[in-house]
C-alpha cells in the first residue's frame, strides 16, 4: 500500500477518526536513547571571516549558536506539536568551517534515557544553531543559505540503529 492511500490508523499521529494524537509511549521500555543531526549553511567569504576573526558586532556567533542550538534542543516539545517532553541528558552543539567552500557545517548530538527517541531534538538544535548564525550575520550580508539539514545517526530503540 503506498504512503498515500495508507489508511489514516497507519499514522502514529492520528487516531482511527483522524484526530491529531500524541503517541502513547506508556507501555514502552526505557532504553538508552542517542541521536545526531546535521546541517549546513552557506555565506559570503566576508560572513565567514567576520565570524572566524571573531568581528561581528552582535558577539561570538559560533557560541552564541552553539547556546541557541542547545537550548533549542531542550524546548524541541514546546516547537513540535506531538513531541514528547524529554529529561535530556546530554546536548552538544558544534560547528566545522569550511573555507573552501564558505561553508559551516552545524552538528547536535542529543542523549537521553527514556521512552521515545530524540531525533527531533537533535535536528531542532541544528535547525535552531543556523538560524542564529544567519540572525547575527544578516547585517553583513542576508544570502545566506541554510541546506542538508538532516539525521546523521540515531542509536537505541524499538527501530533500532539508523546511520544516514
Amino acid at each position: 500500500m503506498s504512503e498515500s492511500s495508507a489508511p489514516i490508523s497507519e499514522f502514529t499521529h492520528f487516531d482511527d477518526d483522524g484526530n491529531a494524537v500524541m503517541v502513547d509511549v506508556s507501555d514502552k521500555t526505557v532504553t538508552k536513547r542517542e541521536a545526531v543531526a546535521k546541517g549546513t549553511i552557506k555565506v559570503s567569504s566576508e560572513v565567514f571571516d567576520a565570524i572566524k576573526g571573531h568581528k561581528v558586532k552582535k558577539g561570538d556567533v559560533l557560541t552564541v549558536a552553539q547556546v541557541a542550538g542547545i537550548m533549542g534542543a531542550k524546548k524541541t516539545f514546546e516547537l513540535i506539536p506531538m513531541c514528547h517532553i524529554l529529561n535530556l541528558t546530554n546536548a552538544k552543539v558544534w560547528f566545522q568551517m569550511n573555507e573552501e567552500d564558505m561553508t559551516i557545517d552545524a552538528y547536535c548530538r542529543v542523549k537521553t534515557e527514556g521512552k521515545t527517541g530524540v531525533e527531533m531534538e537533535a535536528l531542532t538544535g541544528v535547525n535552531i544553531a543556523l538560524l542564529t548564525i544567519y540572525d547575527m550575520c544578516k547585517a553583513i550580508d542576508k544570502r545566506m543559505i541554510m541546506t542538508d539539514i538532516h539525521l546523521v545517526e540515531k542509536m537505541g530503540g524499538k527501530s533500532g540503529d539508523f546511520r544516514f
